[in-house]
C-alpha cells in the first residue's frame, strides 16, 4: 500500500464529490460548500489515512454523509446537473435540436424522482464510472444490492420514458 498524498490522491476528487454533492443537494453553492468540508474533514483525520481500506470511498462517505445533512435541512429543489449534461448530440434541425433538448429534461426530471438510494448509485455508475464494489464501499451495501438497485433504477426511468415518449403520459 502507498501512502496517502493530499494532493495527488484526495485533491484530484473535488470534482467528483462535487458532482455527487450536487446530485444530492440540486443546489451549486451547497454542493461547493460539501466539497469544501468534506476536505477539511478528510485533513483532519489525516493520522487514519494509512488505516483506510479505499481513500476514495472514504471521501466518497463523508461527501454523501453531509449532502443527506445539508439538503435534509434546506429543503433544496432541482436543478440541471452539470453542463456537460445539457450537451445535446448534433442533430440535422431546430426540430430535431428541441426534440433532443426535452427528452434530455425529461431524463434528469425521470431520475430525479428516482428514491435517494437509486439515484445515488445510478450517478455514482453510470456517471463517474465506479465499480460495483467501489459504490457497495461508499454506501455501505453488498454488491448485489447495488447491482439490483441499478437495475431498478434503469428500468424504471427506461418505462416511464418510454410511456411519457410513446403516449404523452
Amino acid at each position: 500500500m502507498h501512502r496517502i498524498d493530499f494532493r495527488t490522491d484526495i485533491l484530484p476528487l473535488k470534482d467528483k464529490l462535487f458532482r455527487l454533492a450536487l446530485r444530492i443537494t440540486f443546489d451549486r453553492a451547497e454542493a461547493e460548500d460539501v466539497v469544501q468540508e468534506t476536505m477539511i474533514r478528510v485533513w483532519n483525520k489525516r493520522d487514519e489515512w494509512d488505516g483506510l481500506e479505499s481513500i476514495e470511498a472514504y471521501c466518497v462517505t463523508i461527501a454523501r454523509n453531509l449532502a443527506i445533512d445539508r439538503s435534509e435541512k434546506k429543503d433544496a429543489h432541482t436543478v440541471e446537473l452539470t453542463p456537460e449534461a445539457e450537451q445535446t448530440p448534433e442533430a440535422s434541425g431546430p426540430y430535431d435540436r428541441l426534440v433532443n433538448k426535452e427528452r434530455l429534461m425529461l431524463v434528469h426530471r425521470l431520475v430525479s424522482e428516482l428514491p435517494e438510494k437509486q439515484r445515488l448509485i445510478m450517478q455514482l455508475r453510470d456517471v463517474e464510472g465506479q465499480s460495483y464494489k467501489e459504490i457497495a464501499v461508499a454506501l455501505h451495501l453488498t454488491e448485489e444490492q447495488v447491482k439490483v438497485n441499478l437495475f431498478r433504477a434503469r428500468q424504471k426511468v427506461k418505462q416511464k420514458f418510454m410511456d411519457i415518449d410513446n403516449y404523452g403520459l
